[in-house]
């Protein structure tokens, strides 16, 4: 156990203990680690990146690094004091990624040892069904709990029809309707905000996520900018992810809107967000149906029967087939940078010979 600082001063900071729960440490993280090294590698959670250096903080620790190769938000580091870049990565409990914008198919690490994905969306012009489909299927992915959260409801003249399209999403999906400055964000959200947990909060600009976790934490410490009145259309104001330490002892990542979000690797995501429809593929008289005009289509007869939503079953076979794409893309790169790593530490242990 970590040494317990506590005294009777009131105003005294957390212990040890309380401050590393209260950055998320858990018992998957305990059964890592040995005890009787900790006090020369302390556990250290990263809660912020930047282009060179990590932000960490563990108990009664608060600084930063040089940047690691290959960490995000949430992950969890044991701490090399007299060699920072030396430092242990944890096994993540859960991870968070997508396919970066661009041309260069790489993949965009997102958050990691994430419990919640609070999935925003406002009750206007901005709300999809499609996008959040998405976010969905890469939450469940993930092994990361999904959670819709609809904001702006005291803006919205018929909130219940956002409500009623967000919950054919998925049986399996909580959503929540609620406005994020209003006090009532704590009881709203508290069954997913409970001390040690990790939550984020993930959607297009302008939605209101910063708005949330300042709500959350009681003060306004996080900038905000109001959406245009035109198209419902949001502006970047959080330019980076970073976890926050809210005062229940619960950790909130707070993250830029993201414009596009290209799905890798989620196949199992996708068969949990569509699980009526991979039920049903799992009985097509064929196992590479298309589900177009087979015979023997079990997807196309419960559409005939009208017990599958059309415009729902298109977009999975949309993201399915994406997703077979990215994945196959991004399997490629991975492999070619493996080369290409083999060949260089081969020309480097050749020169050292020399």
């Amino acid at each position: 156990m970590l040494p317990d600082t506590s005294h009777d001063d009131a105003l005294a900071p957390p212990n040890a203990e309380t401050q590393l729960r209260n950055l998320g440490w858990s018992a998957y993280l305990w059964n890592q680690v040995n005890p009787a090294e900790l006090e020369n590698t302390p556990p250290v959670r990263i809660t912020q990146v930047h282009r060179n250096t990590l932000h960490i903080q563990g108990a009664n620790l608060d600084m930063m690094i040089p940047s690691l190769h290959g960490v995000t938000v949430g992950d969890w580091l044991l701490f090399n004091r007299e060699d920072a870049r030396s430092s242990q990565l944890l096994d993540r409990k859960s991870l968070i990624k997508r396919r970066a914008p661009g041309h260069d198919r790489k993949e965009q690490l997102i958050a990691a040892n994430l419990d919640t994905a609070f999935i925003v969306s406002s009750c206007n012009n901005d709300f999809r069904v499609a996008r959040l489909e998405r976010y969905v299927a890469m939450a469940h992915e993930a092994d990361v709990t999904p959670v819709i959260v609809l904001t702006k409801i005291d803006l919205a003249r018929d909130v219940e029809s956002f409500v009623s399209q967000a919950k054919t999403i998925s049986e399996r999906v909580a959503v929540v309707s609620l406005n994020a400055r209003s006090s009532s964000v704590l009881e709203d959200l508290a069954l997913w905000c409970a001390p040690g947990q990790t939550v984020a909060f993930l959607g297009s600009s302008g939605v209101g996520k910063s708005t949330l976790a300042n709500t959350l934490a009681g003060n306004d410490a996080i900038q905000t900018q109001e959406v245009r009145s035109s198209d419902d259309k949001g502006r970047h104001t959080t330019t980076g992810r970073q976890l926050h330490i809210m005062p229940s002892g619960c950790a909130v990542l707070d993250t830029p809107g993201m414009r596009e979000l290209q799905l890798t690797d989620v196949s199992i995501g996708l068969e949990e967000t569509f699980a009526d429809l991979h039920a049903l593929r799992q009985n097509c008289k064929f196992n590479d149906c298309a589900h177009d005009k087979e015979p023997g289509c079990a997807v196309q007869a419960a559409i005939t029967s009208g017990d599958v939503d059309v415009p729902r079953m298109q977009r999975w076979l949309k993201l399915v087939a994406e997703d077979v794409e990215n994945t196959k893309i991004l399997a490629k790169r991975r492999m070619r940078e493996k080369s290409k790593n083999k060949n260089v530490k081969s020309v480097q242990k050749h020169s050292h010979k020399k």
